[in-house]
């Protein structure tokens, strides 16, 4: 009888703990499902905060330089800039822009003008940036790496009569001057002395200009709507373009960090580049919120973390590979050693998000998406490792985009009988849009109508209804969350599918020998669509292990994704935002016969990726070789 009796109990034990551990789980999920939705209202709801407070700007006519005034008549002696060993306070950063500002009136600039900053990441930038919307005009940022014909293209199309150029960039002007004087371009340099009498000396009119507060009539004619500096695209797909930031969208920008959870206690690290769009709106960011600005004119992975301790750093920002090459560095008994709480930025790749948090410690990662040109951008407030944002109602609702079918072959859109467009399912990549509209307007691309009437798509969903085109392949998984999958242009198609450029290059990189991979498709004569390559460099001290690498992709890829081809660079060519370049890598394609990189071909008989010699190409490209 006591044996029935504990058989009936444990019997019953069992079907408790099991209702037990559904309950349990299920309040687990209602409670994860109220948190995300608590979250989404509440981001929701800064966005809309953030509209308002612009529109009401728009109509008093408050420009950021404005609320940096008051933050120097609050708090003139807190540290603004930090940049090496040096601290300049907001009252340093008032003064020093006002004697800036009287350089360039006494220059001959007026309201409306712009002047191209051509220099790295430095105070004076910003002294010179700030200057220049006290006397309503605005910047043209340059990429300090672009020389000759591009830097000649960036600055001519930005409608600037003055060029402002670092000391060590002498040479890269020197290339053009006689172009510049034959345009009667003002061309100052950031030095003492100048070696050229057609070249003036920024420094030394500075340093005898006052630095008392201008007149207040200044730029009384600039609106909201104007200029306050053009940024540049890229160039990964031909010249750079120039996107025209308004002084509403700097306004957003800025916004961004309040978005994120940044205050004006923290300490913002920023080692991107000044004439990106993430760098610059790290510094419009620290002045709405009245914070510090630790600077570096330059990334270093060896002294990223150094600096972070040395500034009390609390928020720094990243961009692309930043994050992965501080964690391919040895690590370090000292690496959670920092008080660093919270990391924004763009392009960060789920495994390198975990291997960040594990060895570094509880940062909060705030990855955001959008485009220098665009209209709208997204921001990870959930801490959902790989999520650029959610797609809820209530954000569509009143921040209209979509997710829409996309034909990668044809690089257009796919629309159904009526000639709309159609919604991608879950889970599928489609191109990412968003609604053009007296609350997101789209300015276009300063002098270039035809790349911004590419950038719009007309009658998306219903007649006369206009979309942003953002050009970039996102996809949304079955609880709402947001992924950047690819751009459009370096997805390509191969045996019939899409292959995602950044998802193949994820998996190879996982390979221990392989430092990097830069992944695109070329042409097989014979062939519909275009092979999987990928350009790759290899770890220090490390050999190309080939059935490694053939594992690693037989394993995670299916097969019409894995690279036929692999090719192996000491170096991957990047853009300043460490974005790869492959217009090059496909025009060259994989012939041996022009290639002096190690080439290798898939051998699916070998289980092996093999030295691809002239006779494999040969028989490849004759078809003799299928693939």
């Amino acid at each position: 009888m006591l044996v029935v009796l504990t058989v009936f109990t444990d019997k019953k034990m069992i079907v408790l703990i099991l209702y037990a551990a559904v309950f349990f789980l299920a309040l687990s999920f209602c409670h994860s499902r109220l948190r995300d939705f608590i979250l989404d209202v509440q981001y929701v709801r800064s966005r809309l905060k953030t509209r308002t407070l612009v529109q009401k700007y728009q109509q008093t006519k408050y420009f950021l330089m404005d609320r940096l005034l008051e933050v120097v008549k609050t708090q003139p002696n807190k540290p603004f800039v930090l940049f090496k060993d040096e601290t300049y306070s907001y009252k340093d950063a008032d003064e020093l822009s006002n004697k800036a500002a009287r350089v360039f009136l006494q220059s001959g600039l007026v309201e409306g003008d712009t002047v191209a900053l051509f220099l790295r990441s430095e105070p004076m930038f910003l002294w010179l940036w700030m200057g220049l919307m006290k006397i309503g005009c605005s910047a043209a940022l340059l990429n300090y790496n672009i020389r000759s014909k591009s830097l000649m293209h960036c600055f001519n199309c930005s409608g600037a009569k003055t060029l402002v150029a670092a000391e060590d960039l002498q040479d890269a002007v020197d290339e053009v001057l006689p172009t510049l004087l034959e345009q009667q371009v003002t061309v100052f340099i950031l030095a003492d002395k100048s070696k050229s009498a057609d070249i003036k000396s920024f420094n030394d009119q500075m340093s005898k200009a006052s630095s008392e507060p201008l007149a207040k009539n200044l730029g009384s004619n600039i609106t909201l709507s104007n200029a306050a500096a053009y940024i540049y695209t890229s160039g990964t797909t031909g010249l750079p373009k120039a996107a025209a930031i308004s002084h509403s969208k700097l306004w957003n920008f800025a916004f961004l960090l309040n978005s994120a959870g940044v205050t004006s206690e923290d300490v913002l690290y920023i080692s991107l580049p000044l004439y990106h769009t993430a760098g610059f709106l790290g510094f419009a960011g620290t002045i709405n919120r009245g914070g510090t600005l630790a600077l570096r004119n330059k990334f270093s992975v060896s002294q990223f973390w150094d600096d972070c301790r040395k500034y009390n750093v609390t928020v720094v920002q990243y961009i692309g590979e930043t994050m992965r090459y501080l964690c391919n560095t040895p690590k370090k008994l000292n690496d959670r050693n920092h008080k660093v709480r919270m990391a924004i930025g763009n392009g960060l790749r789920p495994d390198v998000w975990r291997d960040f948090l594990s060895r570094f410690g509880d940062v909060k990662i705030r990855e955001f998406y959008g485009a220098t040109e665009g209209n709208f951008g997204l921001l990870n407030t959930f801490d959902k490792i790989g999520a650029v944002g959610r797609d809820t109602y209530l954000f569509r609702k009143y921040f209209p985009n979509a997710v829409i079918k996309f034909d990668v072959e044809k690089e257009m859109p796919v629309r159904d009988s009526s000639g709309f467009c159609v919604k991608a399912a879950k889970g599928e990549p489609g191109l990412f849009i968003t609604e053009i509209n007296k609350n997101a307007q789209f300015t276009g691309y300063l002098g270039n109508l035809m790349q911004t009437e590419k950038k719009r798509l007309h009658d998306v969903f219903r007649k006369g209804d206009l979309y942003f085109n953002s050009g970039d392949l996102l996809r949304i998984d079955e609880d709402g969350f947001i992924y950047f999958q690819d751009r459009v242009g370096d997805t390509f198609r191969w045996k019939g599918e899409n292959v995602a450029t950044t998802e193949v290059a994820d998996i190879i990189s996982q390979v221990d020998c392989i430092k990097e991979a830069n992944v695109y498709g070329v042409q097989v004569p014979g062939q519909e669509g275009r092979a999987g390559m990928a350009a790759i460099i290899l770890r220090d001290g490390k050999s190309f292990d080939s059935e490694a690498v053939f594992k690693q992709v037989e394993s995670f890829l299916p097969g019409y994704a894995r690279p036929r081809f692999m090719r192996i660079q000491s170096s991957l060519d990047v853009t300043g935002t460490y974005k790869h370049m492959k217009g090059k890598l496909v025009e060259e394609g994989f012939n041996p016969d022009k290639i002096t990189d190690p080439l290798y071909f898939l051998d699916g008989k070998q289980k092996n990726y093999i030295p691809l010699t002239v006779d494999i190409f040969n028989k490849v490209t004759s078809g003799k070789i299928q693939i």
